[in-house]
This record gives C-alpha cells, sequence and structure tokens, in this order.
C-alpha cells in the first residue's frame, strides 16, 4: 500500500517515525519533518514498516552520504544526517528510551564525548559469497541476508581497508575453492587478526599461505596486543574488546572514574581495559567474566602491568549469589541484554555506595536503571560516548550512587 506521511522523531532503533490512522509507522534512512511517499507492508497493523519510494519534502540537514552501498548495505543508518545532529538525537533518544521504558525523567545534561566520525572501527565482520564461481567480500544487507559486495568502508580504520583490499585479491584467485561464509577482522593498525565462526569449515592451504604472506596471519585468533594510554592488553581471538579506535582510553577514563578505595568489582570484565586502572586506585580488584579466552588475556595484562587482581571465570549472576562482601565500588560492561534482573537484584543485596554502569544498548539500560532506582540508588551523571557514528547504536556511561 503507497501512502505519504510526515516523519515525526527518530526513535531507538535508527528509524524515523510517522503514523498512519492507528498505525506506528517506521521508515529507515529518514530525517524528523520530511515528508515522503512510503509503500507500507501490513497496513492495519498496530507496527508498520515502510520504504521510501520519493521525498515530498527532504530536510536541509539532509548531507550526501560519503559510502556509495550506504542504504544498501545494513551496518550503517545516520550517513545522511551531519555528524553533530547524530549525538543531538541519540540524547533526545536516549532521554526519551529513559522516560518510555524506565519511566525515568532525566532532565539535566547528557554530555556527549565523541571524536573523528569516520576510520573508527577497529573490528570487521565480512561475509563472503561466490558468484559464478568467484568468492567476493562484503556486507549483508539490513534485516537480511543479502549480500553486499565492497572495496572499502568508510567506517573501517585504514589497517582494515586495506586487509579487505588484499582479501578481495585473495578471494578472486581462489575462485571457488574454498573461502569461508564469514571472517572476521581486527586490528591495532599494525598487527591484524583474523577470527572464523566456530563451525567454519577447513580452510585451504594458498588462503592460509596468502593471509601469512599479505596480512601476516599465520594462524585464526592468534593475539595481538592493543595500547590504550599507557596500559597494553592481549587480546586473543574469542576475546571482547571495544571496537571505536580513538574512543578506547576515553571510555575507560570515564568508566573508572575517580572513586578509590578498598574493594572493586569489575562485572564482565573482558581483556581487563577497566580492571587495570581499577587496581591503581583500589586495594583489591575482583574481576568477573565468563569467556575463558578473556579470562587468560586479563591474567597476562594484569601481570604485565604489575597490578594484582583475582579473576574469576564465571557467568556474573553465579559468581554474584556466591559472593557476600560489600565492594565500595562496582564497574559492569554487560553486554547488549544489560545486567537483567537477576544480576540487579544481586548488586542491590551487595549494596555498594558506587556503581558505575557502561551500557551498549538504551532499552536495557531503561530497564537496569528502573530497577536500580527502585531498590535506592539514584542517577549522578549520563554520559553518551559515541563509539558507534553513522549508526543508532548508543553508548551510555550511567554513574550511579546509594540514596
Amino acid at each position: 500500500m503507497r501512502v505519504k506521511l510526515r516523519i515525526e522523531k527518530l526513535v531507538n532503533g535508527g528509524a524515523g517515525l510517522a503514523r498512519f490512522g492507528d498505525s506506528v509507522v517506521f521508515v529507515p534512512y529518514v530525517l524528523p519533518g520530511e515528508e515522503v511517499e512510503l509503500d507500507i507492508s501490513s497496513p492495519g497493523a498496530r507496527v508498520v514498516r515502510g520504504a521510501v519510494v520519493d521525498w515530498t519534502t527532504r530536510s536541509p540537514d539532509r548531507v550526501k552520504p560519503p559510502c556509495p552501498v550506504f542504504t544498501r548495505c545494513g551496518g550503517c543508518h545516520y550517513q545522511h544526517i551531519p555528524y553533530d545532529r547524530q549525538c543531538t538525537f541519540k540524547v533526545e533518544i536516549l532521554r526519551e528510551t529513559l522516560r518510555r521504558i524506565g519511566g525515568f525523567r532525566w532532565e539535566k545534561e547528557i554530555a556527549a564525548l565523541t571524536a573523528d566520525p569516520w576510520g573508527y572501527r577497529n573490528r570487521t565482520q565480512l561475509h563472503l559469497r561466490t558468484h559464478d564461481g568467484v568468492a567476493t567480500a562484503g556486507f549483508l544487507a539490513a534485516r537480511s541476508h543479502r549480500h553486499v559486495a565492497v572495496q572499502e568502508c568508510t567506517i573501517n580504520s585504514p589497517k582494515l581497508n586495506a586487509t579487505l583490499l588484499a582479501l578481495q585479491d585473495c578471494l578472486g584467485s581462489l575462485r571457488s575453492s574454498g573461502a569461508p561464509r564469514t571472517v572476521e577482522f581486527f586490528t591495532n593498525e599494525t598487527q591484524v587478526q583474523m577470527n572464523l565462526a566456530r563451525r567454519s569449515r577447513p580452510m585451504p592451504k594458498r588462503f592460509w599461505a596468502y593471509c601469512a604472506d599479505r596480512l601476516g596471519i599465520s594462524r585464526a585468533g592468534e593475539p595481538l596486543d592493543y595500547r590504550c594510554g599507557k596500559d597494553r592488553f592481549r587480546v586473543s581471538g574469542r576475546s571482547f574488546f571495544q571496537v571505536n579506535r580513538f574512543l578506547v582510553e576515553e571510555l575507560a577514563q570515564l568508566a573508572v572514574g575517580t572513586a578509590e578505595g578498598r574493594l572493586a568489582l569489575d562485572l564482565f570484565c573482558g581483556v581487563g581495559l577497566l580492571t587495570v586502572p581499577l587496581a591503581r586506585r583500589f586495594q583489591r580488584v575482583v574481576a568477573v567474566d565468563s569467556c575463558v579466552s578473556a579470562m587468560r588475556d586479563l591474567q597476562r595484562n594484569a601481570s604485565r602491568a604489575g597490578m594484582p587482581i583475582r579473576a574469576v571465570q564465571a557467568e556474573v549472576n553465579q559468581f554474584m549469589e556466591g559472593f557476600s562482601e560489600r565492594p565500595d565500588l562496582v564497574v559492569a560492561d554487560p553486554p547488549r541484554a544489560g545486567l537483567g534482573g537477576a544480576a540487579v537484584r544481586q548488586i542491590l543485596r551487595l549494596a555498594p555506595p558506587r556503581l558505575h554502569l557502561v551500557s551498549c544498548d538504551a532499552a536495557t539500560l531503561a530497564r537496569d536503571i528502573k530497577q536500580l532506582v527502585a531498590g535506592g540508588y539514584c542517577v549522578e551523571s549520563l554520559t553518551l560516548v559515541d563509539l558507534f557514528p553513522q549508526t543508532y547504536h548508543i553508548e551510555t556511561v550511567a554513574i550511579l550512587r546509594s540514596a
């Protein structure tokens, strides 16, 4: 069904919101105030997705995207928006999400920590597909398995783009002789780490020989060292590390803050990006993560920095249930699912005077803050750390204290 609608605002998830009768229509790649002609799916449903056919009115804020596959590739959502406006929209979306999901009105400032919005990613996942016997690398379209071949990515670092070009050369020579379907690269701009899916089929020897010769990669998941301020962090293939090469150090400084004391807990600690600086401020630090490789990296990183820490390889909820000592500070950097009810209940039981929460999803942050505030905490500050420019993803550091 084709209709003409006006975009009211941008919402969490990157789409613009319009209304059609009793339906809410979500439209990608638009700006508030634009009038668009849409094809909408499932007319009459409460929530509808629309695809733009034409613009009746375009926003004066709209800019030309630098990427030739923007809107076809599903990786970016905001390249048509000037960068300063992207951050403004994200702050507005964060406020609304906190209010709508968390019932929490934050009227104070939300500062935005930003850096260069291009060439920032240190990690990329490429999907390889074979057409007419020749394999090519690219990304997937939004909400689709449709393959979009690329020669470079405007948000990937120079080293990743050089790696992509080298990979394309390799795939062209391999033709259909066994290229994997998905491969991930991580870089410190000197070394490159390659990671394969856990069930990836065996790679041809020619591919590995090429990777060793052109990319300096002798095996999948080989650790590399990533420098952050005065520290170096070993990061293995299965270990998590932040993806914005320009804001890693600033994020760590903000999340650790200036608190000092006797005992700090670092939950979902990864390779120790926050653990190591915490150990310089606290007499004891207990760091918890379920990832085996991350905990091995953490122990190496803490030892190299000369920082004694206690590393616990366990599910956070399981660890918290058996922990009884009251910490002076809890720092948590959970995955997109957030803390969740079980972890929040354990934090409320331990009642640390301060909680520093790093969130990569506004909706789960709102849910967690709602429970924490109900349990007696108050929010001191919220900071948007824009780790993902050109996308709708919102990273937030929330500083809370017991009321």
